[in-house]
């Protein structure tokens, strides 16, 4: 799964309705171009791609006072909002996800009713288990990695891993139990944009061509 595309979908349903700049915008205040694919050129591909495919519904409004073309808003469809929750749900449960698609996630984890970010993150750590049994039959950790070899090595690195992702896992599981967060149908939510005028401290500042339109 890229992560391009729930970031995107998942940032302008939080807006409702925003232009290719705004959502721009809020992934760099993520801090999503550094820890993702989220470059400017992958973002406004990501929303003219998603427009076409009916997931994302492209309003084309008058230029400004200041001139310049118009701009196109974009609007999350009933088929897009789908496909959001299908990709959020995905990414939790799934354990061989790449970092930036786990890291998004659990920044959209709070669109979830409580109970089932906890059924899924409690899926999640079944599944690492699952996974580490899996090396173990070919691996024991008592005798070292160097049983096998400096190859010994990257299976140690697994189990390791394993470890620590269920130990995180299961940390956010009680939290979540224990009242933590704002989830869906809960009341206000976490307000995670900015408002249209405020100045992003993260910007990178880094011209693009689709940031007029």
């Amino acid at each position: 799964m890229s992560a391009i595309r729930l970031l995107v979908l998942g940032a302008v349903r939080m807006h409702g309705r925003a232009h290719g700049y705004q959502v721009r915008n809020d992934l760099e205040y993520w801090g999503a171009h550094e820890w993702s694919n989220a470059k400017p050129g992958s973002i406004y591909h990501a929303l003219k791609q998603m427009a076409k495919q009916g997931l994302l519904h492209a309003h084309e409004i008058a230029p400004s006072t200041a001139g310049g073309p118009p701009r196109t808003e974009y609007e999350i469809t009933g088929q897009g909002t789908e496909e959001y929750f299908r990709l959020l749900r995905e990414a939790l449960v799934t354990y061989d996800q790449r970092g930036d698609v786990k890291t998004a996630a659990v920044g959209f984890v709070v669109d979830l009713p409580r109970a089932e970010a906890v059924a899924l993150l409690k899926e999640r750590t079944l599944r690492i288990e699952q996974w580490r049994a899996s090396v173990l039959e070919h691996y024991v950790p008592e005798e070292g990695p160097g049983q096998l070899g400096h190859i010994g090595e990257i299976m140690n690195m697994w189990v390791h891993t394993a470890d620590s992702e269920a130990e995180w896992t299961r940390g956010l599981i009680e939290r979540i139990e224990g009242g933590a967060y704002t989830f869906a149908d809960e009341g206000d939510p976490f307000v995670g944009v900015l408002a249209e005028d405020a100045e992003n401290p993260y910007a990178t500042g880094e011209r693009h061509p689709g940031d007029d339109h």
